[in-house]
């Protein structure tokens, strides 16, 4: 088995979309932890300059986002088989518009504003400096303030999608989304930001969602949260590195030969000119977006993005997925890097 390391810090809600996964699966993993706010040297150590949570490696290959991240160890081999391979068209459709409610609708930033204003976050100064600098909020914008002037609508909002599960995928009493024998993708595409939401201790606005107006999910979430703990208990418990040890051991690792390449009949290719090689900057476009990683382009297809970075003590190979970042040719006045 290929050599795992995961980024992330304590409780940070991505992670735990990959974490269930790791657990499921039984696939084992080192850890390298990091600041919960900027800087992280460890990246920069590595020339990202990306600055969400989770990143994962294996070997020299750096993946960004948890959507590609699943989708990649979806292709590792496993202590069990990936849940694509035992899974019906159904319900890897289900899969996918479950990821796409938690991920492509307002479903996070909602439960954001309603579990923020009662966590001591909300009166840390350079947290919320840091998470305004995300959102990409200009001078005189104050998060504090676009938090709460969003909570009574949010509230409503995740309500809302409580009642959706419980009055139709759990109205039938099934176990699992998907009505699998155990957890499924489904679930793991669906739990993690509510499971978030009524961990954080005073942040449920009970009177508006509680395990009294909504018993099937919170049972559900219970019985996953469950499953996912005795699922943890079967994998060998994570070694914890250092930033200097995982460069080390990104720079030993064997580099196997690059299958990436630049489609030129993509649109983007094709508008652009982008061409193989070319020193490019890779960018989310939905939140940290003034945070651009540098590097050589190898790769882009319809699915995925792949530079190769050299700002670094260390160069790896950075693997975005399409949908919500952008790469770009860097401004010639700083293509002398290259």
């Amino acid at each position: 088995m290929t050599d795992i390391i995961l980024f992330h810090y304590p409780r940070p809600p991505f992670s735990a979309r990959v974490l269930y996964y790791l657990a499921f699966r039984g696939i084992p993993y080192d850890q390298c932890i990091q600041p919960q706010i900027l800087p992280r040297p460890d990246l920069a150590r590595l020339g990202i300059r990306y600055r969400r949570i989770p990143l994962l490696s294996i070997s020299r290959d750096v993946y960004l986002d948890s959507p590609l991240i699943l989708r990649t160890l979806e292709r590792i081999e496993g202590a069990k088989p990936p849940f694509a391979a035992t899974s019906t068209p159904e319900q890897r459709a289900l899969e996918q518009l479950l990821a796409k409610l938690t991920l492509e609708t307002g479903l996070f930033r909602n439960i954001v504003q309603i579990l923020l204003p009662n966590t001591p976050l909300m009166h840390n100064e350079a947290f919320m400096k840091d998470r305004l600098d995300m959102i990409g909020g200009g001078p005189g914008m104050d998060f504090a303030d676009f938090v709460l002037a969003g909570r009574p609508g949010a509230i409503l909002e995740v309500k809302n999608t409580f009642e959706f599960l419980e009055t139709t995928l759990l109205a039938d009493g099934r176990q699992w989304l998907a009505k699998t024998e155990a957890p499924g993708l489904a679930d793991i595409e669906m739990v993690w930001p509510l499971h978030w939401l009524i961990s954080v201790p005073g942040a449920l606005p009970e009177e508006h969602i509680s395990s009294h107006l909504f018993p099937k999910v919170f049972a559900w979430i219970d019985r996953f949260q469950k499953a996912f703990g005795e699922a943890q208990k079967a994998l060998r418990a994570p070694e914890t590195l250092s930033g200097e040890r995982v460069a080390e051991l990104l720079e030993g690792a064997a580099a196997e030969e690059s299958k990436d390449v630049v489609d030129a009949s993509d649109p983007l290719v094709q508008a652009s000119g982008l061409l193989k090689g070319q020193v490019v900057q890779l960018w989310p476009t939905d939140s940290g977006a003034r945070h651009k990683t540098v590097g050589r382009l190898l790769g882009l297809t319809d699915k995925e993005i792949t530079i190769e970075t050299f700002e670094g003590d260390v160069s790896v190979r950075v693997h975005a997925p399409r949908r919500a970042f952008q790469v770009a040719a860097l401004p010639s006045e700083k293509a002398h890097l290259s």
